[in-house]
């Protein structure tokens, strides 16, 4: 099948949307399938407002058009509600080709932290965005739920995997990282005001704090937490050998939809230390067991109170989090993301698989 997957985030970006979509990319092409990505590092870009790292293509309508003729694509799927997104759904909606979407990220959220406007005023974007698509690709039945209640019922299942030759436990430990205070408390993701950081390093455990990635807010946490440990952006190995020196995974998030971040810990043997709300309840459930049907015993530990999640996680088996982490493999989650494909065969709508 011929394929088009456009999206506003991409290289050199590092996020877990961009882990997700080049992953499956390659799986997809390793499959057989053609598959056309059209992404902002294919234009001229300016930095995203108070994001800069986010690189957003200017005038892009008439490229995405020809990009999309010249590729006579049959299945669309636009994974981002940036001006590439909205370039390829009016080109969709012009000729009235059927395109799934995803949701990967709570953009009215984020939005309203910036803004000090309430989320619900963005709500109305998102739903008109979203809302032509054939499907709307969700990692989670919670937030399918959520998404059926802004009134976008037509969801589809497409969940998250975790490359397992990478993240695995066993691993020699970042040499950066060896011989500091432990525990070694880890946190990696964007450094920005929506992943909620500050809590984390806030919190009294005794250890060392350490924070993989980067993103706007980090020159500011950096001078009001100088004992943290910043080691900026680790790809592959480096990132693998990060998790294998840690004695927990402390996730503060409270706006991801899914936090892949937290499924590489559990697969490299770390426990999970969260807050009790979405993303973090979809991998480690409410009783900290996991969902994914691992060990059945404890993986994490879900708290109002952060540091006691980290306090607790750090008593957590180690085999147990790895036997969890185990089920979340890459095959299952193309399967799903194929199968949710919209294509036109002699002119009338069928699904792709």
């Amino acid at each position: 099948m011929r394929i088009a997957l456009v999206s506003d985030a991409w290289a050199p970006q590092v996020n877990g949307v961009v882990r997700t979509l080049t992953t499956t990319v390659a799986m997809l092409r390793g499959q057989g399938h053609v598959v056309e990505t059209i992404t902002p590092d294919q234009f001229a870009t300016v930095p995203c407002p108070s994001y800069p790292e986010i690189r957003l293509a200017l005038g892009c309508g008439r490229a995405v058009a020809a990009r999309m003729k010249a590729f006579a694509p049959d299945a669309i799927h636009i994974a981002t509600e940036g001006p590439l997104g909205w370039a390829a759904r009016r080109w969709c909606m012009d000729r009235k080709r059927p395109f799934t979407t995803s949701f990967h990220t709570r953009f009215p959220d984020y939005v309203a932290m910036r803004s000090r406007l309430p989320a619900n005023w963005f709500w109305p974007i998102v739903r008109r965005f979203h809302g032509p698509a054939e499907r709307v690709f969700a990692a989670t039945e919670t937030l399918s739920a959520e998404l059926a209640e802004r009134g976008l019922p037509q969801t589809h299942r497409w969940s998250r995997g975790v490359d397992l030759a990478l993240f695995t436990p066993g691993l020699v430990a970042l040499p950066e990282l060896a011989d500091l205070p432990r525990p070694i408390q880890l946190s990696v993701g964007r450094v920005a005001v929506e992943k909620n950081i500050e809590a984390f390093l806030r919190s009294g455990v005794p250890g060392t704090k350490v924070v993989v990635g980067d993103g706007p807010a980090r020159a500011m946490l950096e001078k009001r937490f100088p004992d943290v440990v910043f080691l900026g952006a680790l790809h592959g190995e480096r990132l693998a050998a990060a998790y294998a020196a840690a004695d927990v995974f402390v996730f503060p998030s409270l706006t991801d939809t899914f936090g892949l971040v937290m499924i590489e810990a559990l697969a490299s043997g770390v426990p999970v230390a969260a807050f009790p709300v979405q993303g973090p309840l979809d991998i480690i459930g409410r009783d900290g067991i996991g969902m994914a049907g691992g060990a059945g015993r404890p993986v994490g530990v879900l708290d109002e109170n952060l540091e006691t999640a980290i306090r607790e996680a750090l008593l957590l088996d180690r085999q147990d989090c790895v036997a969890e982490g185990r089920r979340y493999g890459w095959d299952r989650c193309t399967a799903q993301f194929f199968a949710g494909l919209a294509s036109i065969t002699e002119g009338d709508l069928v699904i792709a698989a």
